[in-house]
Order: C-alpha cells, then sequence, then structure tokens
C-alpha cells in the first residue's frame, strides 16, 4: 500500500465520523484524508457513510455528494468526469487512480481515500503539482526542428511512424505512475519519473523531431533516467493503461545504441 508524506511536524489526529440513515446493505463509508494548512490543525482522517442508492457508481460521484450534501469544506480536483483530463488522480484503498473511472463497487469494505503518495498536500486531496509541471517543462515537451517547414503544409509522417505514438501520445499527466514509483518517492529531485520519462520518448519516437541527439544528451544522466528499475508500479497503475516502464527502456535502448 502506497503513503503520502505529512506535512512536516505534523501527525493524524482522531476525526468525526458521519453517519447515514439509510439501510445498512445501501451505506459504504469513505475514510478521507483531511488537512488545512490554513487552521494549523494536524492532518485527521473523517469517515462518511454514503447511501449508494442515491449515488452514481464512481468514486468521484461519492465525492461530489459528501461535498454538496454533508460538508462543503471537502476539497478534490475534479473535471471531466470522462477519464480524460486526469484532474481526480488520487489514492483509494491503497491504489492509485481516477475517482471518475473507480468504481465504488470495485472496492471492498471501506473506501479510504488519500492525496497521491509522496506529495506536498495543498488541501484535503489537492496535491502540489509545481514541481512534477516543472518537470515535464523541463524535457521540452513540443515539436523541435532544424529544417524549415514545408511551404504550405504541414510536416507529413508515413501512418507507420505514426503508429509509433500509440500508447504515448494518451498520457493525460495525472501523475498516478509517478507516484507509484519508489525511486520517484526517494529521488523525485532529480528522477524525472515514469509519467515525465514517458513524455521524453514520445517526442523521441516522433519521426518528426529533428533534435533526437539532444533529447537523449538532457536525459543521458544517472537520476533523470537510469534511477528507474523497472519494477512495473507504474504500468499496473495508469488509467489509461499506458506501459511508461517499456518508453523508458526504449529510451535507454536508444543511449546504448548511440554509444555503440
Amino acid at each position: 500500500m502506497a503513503e503520502f508524506t505529512l506535512p512536516k511536524n505534523s501527525k493524524i489526529t482522531k476525526g468525526r465520523t458521519f453517519k447515514s440513515d439509510a439501510p445498512k446493505g445501501q451505506v459504504k463509508s469513505f475514510k478521507i484524508y483531511r488537512y488545512d494548512p490554513d487552521s494549523g490543525a494536524n492532518p485527521r482522517y473523517d469517515t462518511f457513510e454514503v447511501d449508494t442508492a442515491e449515488c452514481g457508481p464512481m468514486v468521484l460521484d461519492a465525492l461530489i455528494k459528501i461535498k454538496n450534501e454533508i460538508d462543503p469544506t471537502l476539497t478534490f480536483r475534479r473535471s471531466c468526469r470522462e477519464g480524460i483530463c486526469g484532474s481526480c488522480s488520487m489514492n483509494m484503498a491503497g491504489r492509485n487512480g481516477l475517482a471518475c473511472t473507480t468504481a465504488i463497487e470495485d472496492i471492498k469494505g471501506e473506501v479510504r481515500i488519500t492525496p497521491l503518495p509522496h506529495m506536498d498536500v495543498i488541501k484535503d486531496l489537492v496535491p502540489d503539482f509545481t514541481h512534477f509541471y516543472a518537470q515535464y517543462a523541463s524535457i521540452q515537451p513540443w515539436l523541435k526542428t532544424a529544417t524549415p517547414a514545408p511551404s504550405g503544409k504541414e510536416r507529413l509522417q508515413s501512418p507507420d511512424d505514426r503508429d509509433k505514438l500509440n500508447g504515448l501520445y494518451e498520457c493525460i499527466l495525472c501523475a498516478c505512475c509517478s507516484t507509484s514509483c519508489p525511486s520517484y518517492w526517494w529521488n523525485g529531485d532529480r528522477f524525472l519519473g515514469p509519467a515525465i520519462l514517458l513524455q521524453a520518448y514520445r517526442w523521441l519516437a516522433d519521426s518528426r523531431d529533428e533534435m533526437t541527439g539532444e533529447r537523449l544528451d538532457q536525459l543521458e544522466d544517472p537520476f533523470r533516467l537510469y534511477r528507474c528499475h523497472t519494477i512495473m508500479n507504474c504500468a499496473n497503475v495508469c488509467p489509461k493503461g499506458l506501459n511508461p516502464a517499456k518508453a523508458i527502456a526504449e529510451t535507454k535502448k536508444l543511449i546504448a545504441e548511440r554509444a555503440a
């Protein structure tokens, strides 16, 4: 089970429990991490009983019901509700995922919800993505070319070259994979992590990009790339079914081939 970093000099304190009058067979308990830095109080777990007969089927539906009907101070991110934006990434019952695509019925017993592991917490279930996005920016995630663009048309690629981007471009930067990676927990200040390295390989694999050497130079580092030990946590939790570990292995292969 993954754990998350508590704010400095703090500890979990006893939380509140909100009971439901619904029949027992319809009630599901949600134990949710709560932390408000402005209050000065320690983090706690609040337990909410939700009538699943009056709730949508996904964990996000329960969170919205709790916020709308029980505790309006509960804070979390959400947007598309379709597994596209990645906003509602969190840890549910010890597994990272998207709340909008995680079915309540798939979690047995009490549903324990925390922010993504090993990220600073802004409030409740909202982690601070500042460092994660800075790492993403560091790989320069855009098409880089040296030759002039073709006059009056796009830079074209063959269908076979386009197919090489499948399994890469679908990443939604939810950070479920990176925050499931022990190497990222221990070396997150220098190791780019699965999500960013997947994005880096997306441009290495693009036939239209002409800066492969420069990109490999930036990645060839004992920490930025080589802290990956291929334990596959990233592929196991990716809500889009992607395989960041494979992309990292392909990047290592490109570097090895260049040195041969």
